[in-house]
């Protein structure tokens, strides 16, 4: 068997049709293009390569988000970087009928509308029909909402605070998610809706020392930047003087859009419209009318852009068609026998066979199993890959994805996203009371006793107070939050309590590795006693055996990989 790891790359720019193809999309002759016989990732692969030839802003929606996000990590995996491609979400964790915003969308709405606003703008924004149901702010508004802090200027604190007010910022004692700030002497933190992070501010008087993005559940700094943008939440603004426009609005007018369905877009968005309420509870509740855009406007609006339409040819006035010759990836049911018969099938035809996978041990399963079904085999592997697999006749190459072989669940991803981790954060910091148990990784279990301004260097900074035996006090500063957990143990009995500078857990520590220690020692003995006596060894895997974790939907953790290596390695030995 002969096989080669590749990276990644797209393969449709020496495709026939590629350069009139692109000529086509920069003359502006056809308002509609169609493209025509495009099967699993070849329309991902083939759009990638046109929008790589082309300048200018290009605005790729579909009907369906899962869609969306699969067409956005083909696109950033074949680009190798996602610096140039956007991602324009609905700010609803299900839909805009259920009102549940979710705080991540929200978030890459405010990075996209900025990304859009200035001078460097990104050449792909992938959208579905839910997001565009949502009206925007326009760039004149999103300019007043926003605030530049550069290091090195001087700004006074008094102001910044009024205009985080002004924004709707909320004053807490630790940030923890977007619309937050908090403020410690001259340090300021704050969560802006433009970032998946938020940053630290620190003061010198009036002078910005320096901007650092942190990690919300440690505390501990992630980088330092020269230049930090802080954006309110822009999902309801509405109260600074111009109306609301469409996401179509806001892109440039020269933008090409590819579709899947333009009408089926429009009727999405006009079905969601109508299905729509927003219960009116006080005077300043959401209007329909003020935050949701109907679908006849979206369909309106988009007969104003060229348009390449790669779905269902259900147009009547596409002016200009290309037919390309592409068939999916075929189902094999984990079928090896057939899959190895179709490339070698395609191997004799004159076609180059790549599998694709973005896990290594997956490719060497893989190759276990063809060592046993067929060594002479030839085909190409890739560590990366994409959503779907396909054939192109006209460029006589084959992409196979591993998780289509084995039916494995294959996940889309996004980059920078805010998400909440499930160790012990700000946010759970703050939910402690005064009197509950927590443990410091250097003196032990204490009570915590609040949260308290102490002076520091002339300064005042909040810290955490832990309160030892004997009313000793140790404050412990927001940098070493990592260092603290809270006490899990007995409900019923409550913890020792430990007495500041005694020593006592530091031994209890050095104690509990020596018994660890002496469990060790007794466990080497347990196999070195065993090694002496005659056992079985089991056969190495075959490759049913690759076969089988081949088919597990979700890929091994590193730790799961090792244990079973592990325990491999002792059957077999």
């Amino acid at each position: 068997m002969r096989t080669q790891h590749f990276m990644i790359q797209n393969p449709y720019s020496s495709h026939p049709l590629f350069g009139s193809l692109c000529n086509s999309l920069r003359e502006e002759n056809h308002k509609i293009q169609y493209l025509d016989g495009l099967a699993g990732s070849s329309r991902s692969a083939l759009i990638q390569a046109c929008l790589g030839n082309m300048k200018g802003p290009h605005l790729i929606i579909f009907s369906d988000k899962e869609e969306a996000a699969y067409f956005y990590t083909d696109l950033v995996t074949l680009e190798g970087t996602p610096d140039r491609t956007l991602f324009f979400p609905s700010s609803y964790k299900r839909s805009v009928q259920y009102q549940q915003t979710d705080e991540a969308n929200i978030i890459t709405r405010t990075q996209t509308l900025k990304r859009l606003s200035e001078r460097r703008v990104a050449s792909f924004i992938i959208t579905y029909s839910e997001a565009l149901i949502e009206s925007v702010v326009s760039k004149r508004q999103l300019g007043e909402l926003s605030l530049d802090i550069k290091e090195g200027e001087k700004i006074d604190m008094t102001f910044l605070q009024e205009v985080l007010q002004t924004y709707d910022f909320q004053l807490v004692d630790f940030v923890y998610e977007p619309g937050q700030y908090a403020i410690r002497g001259g340090i300021v933190d704050v969560f802006s809706y433009a970032s998946s992070h938020p940053c630290r501010i620190d003061f010198f008087d009036d002078e910005v020392d320096s901007i650092r993005i942190f990690d919300t559940d440690t505390q501990r700094s992630l980088e330092r930047v020269k230049k930090v943008n802080i954006i309110s939440n822009l999902q309801w603004e509405h109260e600074r003087g111009e109306k609301r426009i469409t996401f179509l609005d806001y892109i440039p007018s020269g933008t090409i859009l590819w579709m899947d369905n333009p009408d089926l877009i429009s009727e999405q968005v006009q079905a969601l419209y109508d299905r729509t309420t927003f219960e009116v509870t006080e005077e300043n509740s959401p209007s329909k009318e003020l935050f949701l855009i109907p679908g006849t406007k979206i369909g309106e609006q988009i007969k104003g852009f060229r348009q390449v339409i790669f779905g269902a040819h259900l147009f009547q006035d596409t002016q200009k068609t290309w037919h390309f010759n592409t068939s999916p990836q075929p189902v094999f049911n984990k079928n090896f026998e057939l899959l190895v018969a179709s490339i070698k099938e395609q191997s004799a035809a004159g076609f180059k066979n790549y599998i694709l996978s973005d896990s290594e041990k997956q490719l060497e399963r893989l190759a276990a199993i063809f060592q046993e079904v067929d060594p002479e085999l030839e085909y190409k592997t890739c560590t990366q890959t994409i959503h779907e697999g396909f054939k192109d006749e006209d460029l006589k190459i084959a992409w196979f994805t591993d998780h289509q072989i084995f039916e494995r669940y294959h996940k889309f991803r996004f980059h920078d996203r805010f998400s909440r981790k499930e160790s012990l954060s700000a946010k759970e910091l703050m939910g402690l009371n005064p009197g509950d148990y927590v443990v410091h990784v250097d003196h032990g279990i204490g009570i915590f006793g609040g949260l308290e301004k102490i002076d520091v260097n002339g300064k005042l900074q909040e810290a955490v107070k832990l309160v030892y035996k004997d009313k000793d006090v140790l404050y412990v500063n927001i940098h070493s939050l990592h260092r603290i957990t809270k006490y899990k143990g007995k409900d019923t009995e409550p913890p020792k309590i430990y007495k500041l500078g005694t020593g006592a857990w530091q031994k209890l520590k050095s104690n509990t590795k020596k018994k660890v220690q002496d469990i060790a020692r007794e466990l080497i003995l347990l196999y070195a006693q065993r090694k002496n006596q005659d056992g079985f060894a089991f056969s190495r895997d075959t490759y049913l055996q690759q076969e089988l974790e081949s088919s597990f939907i979700y890929e091994d953790t590193p730790d799961q990989l090792k244990a079973t290596e592990d325990v491999k390695e002792g059957m077999e030995a």
